[in-house]
């Protein structure tokens, strides 16, 4: 029997259907490491791995090329903002939803002097922002939020904030793990400094692959964290002042940026409003048939307005990892069931300790593999997962 895979939020499967083609091409017939090759294999290479900065330039709204910086992940995208943005005595404002992506980096920095309010939400996990005022202190240096929750897909006003952090000269740093290539997003209209991203989720891309895109004045702010060879400026011990090397140590994964190229392209021929839309149609039928069903809370906003295909619920008749196990076991039905390496965000949905059942649709998921969903939901609701 086919698995249905509703762990998009995880990472996204399928890929698009060009990465793995992509990836096996460079590594079979290439091979070429930038920046320390002259020959026109690695040149051709350079050629693939500037028009992928220029693929998110174009998609996000982005900076010069120059500013979009390749890393492993979104979580390595944010500790290097974190730890080469803010010292002892800095101050910032978070959303009440951030992923441990946000939290440990910052509880670390919170050792060593830089502090850190939260911003309420609703129990759906819309931010109150009519609290941000308040909560400004005179060391307040930016306000970082994730744009969408990964536990349950509420959308965070970025241009609301991206607005409020222009007038009182403060930083908007957005995590966009679960917004890139799902969401519109124009960092220069929505007044974004940095956003960080990863390559698996929205994007379509493999993963060990992500990055954040800065503007020219905060690229010159943030202290590198890594150093070492950069293939340029080699005669010197210093980290090169130029972009994007100052911020790209070591050989990189050149396989995963041409993997992301090609899902770039990919999603640049079918459009991410098409994908959204069906998304969010997929969501609006599973929510309307979970409403039908007695034994299952939804979390978060009970509509398809300002949220994603992200949909957490809870069992009123049994541990949700039992049900997540049966999901998989009987009806080959992929969630994630936990916490989500997100437990701030459980506490303000009424969610912690047990964590949720967490169902995340992507483009190639159907309209029926949700009725099927909702039938297994329906016959597991009448009896303990384990009887």
């Amino acid at each position: 029997m086919k698995s249905i895979y509703a762990d998009n939020s995880s990472t996204s499967f399928p890929k698009a259907p060009t990465v793995a083609q992509a990836m096996y091409d460079y590594i079979s017939f290439n091979g070429a490491s930038v920046h320390r090759s002259s020959n026109e294999d690695a040149y051709q290479v350079e050629r693939l791995i500037l028009e992928t900065r220029q693929q998110l330039q174009q998609l996000l709204g982005g900076p010069s090329p120059k500013y979009i910086i390749f890393t492993p992940n979104v979580t390595t995208s944010l500790n290097m903002v974190l730890q080469g943005l803010f010292s002892a005595g800095d101050h910032l404002l978070i959303s009440s939803l951030e992923h441990n992506a946000v939290m440990r980096p910052l509880h670390q920095l919170s050792m060593k002097g830089v502090s850190y309010s939260t911003i309420p939400s609703t129990p759906q996990g819309e931010m109150i922002t009519s609290t941000l005022e308040s909560l400004l202190l005179p060391t307040t240096k930016a306000i970082l939020v994730t744009h969408v929750s990964n536990v349950c897909g509420t959308i965070q006003p970025i241009a609301e904030l991206g607005a409020f952090c222009k007038e009182h000269n403060l930083l908007c740093i957005v995590d966009a793990a679960q917004s890139a290539g799902i969401l519109p997003i124009h960092m220069k209209d929505m007044n974004i400094d940095v956003l960080c991203f990863t390559g698996h989720k929205g994007l379509l891309g493999p993963q060990g692959i992500g990055g954040f895109l800065l503007t020219k004045d905060v690229a010159h702010q943030i202290q590198p964290i890594l150093s070492g060879g950069t293939g340029s400026f080699s005669h010197t011990l210093e980290i090169p002042t130029t972009f994007p090397d100052r911020f790209e140590p070591g050989t990189p994964n050149i396989p995963g940026i041409l993997g992301l190229h090609a899902s770039l392209s990919y999603l640049n021929t079918i459009g991410i409003e098409s994908i959204y839309q069906h998304e969010l149609s997929l969501t609006k039928q599973f929510i309307c048939g979970l409403q039908e069903l007695s034994k299952y809370t939804i979390h978060g906003i009970p509509d398809i307005q300002n949220r994603t295909a992200v949909i957490s619920i809870s069992p009123t008749h049994c541990d949700p990892a039992e049900l997540a196990h049966k999901l998989e076991q009987d009806y080959h039905i992929i969630t994630r069931v936990g916490l989500h390496c997100a437990p701030t965000a459980h506490q303000v949905l009424g969610t912690y300790p047990k964590g949720t059942v967490r169902f995340s649709f992507g483009y190639h998921n159907t309209a029926d593999e949700v009725d099927t969903i909702l039938n297994s939901l329906d016959l597991l609701q009448h009896k303990h997962p384990y009887s």
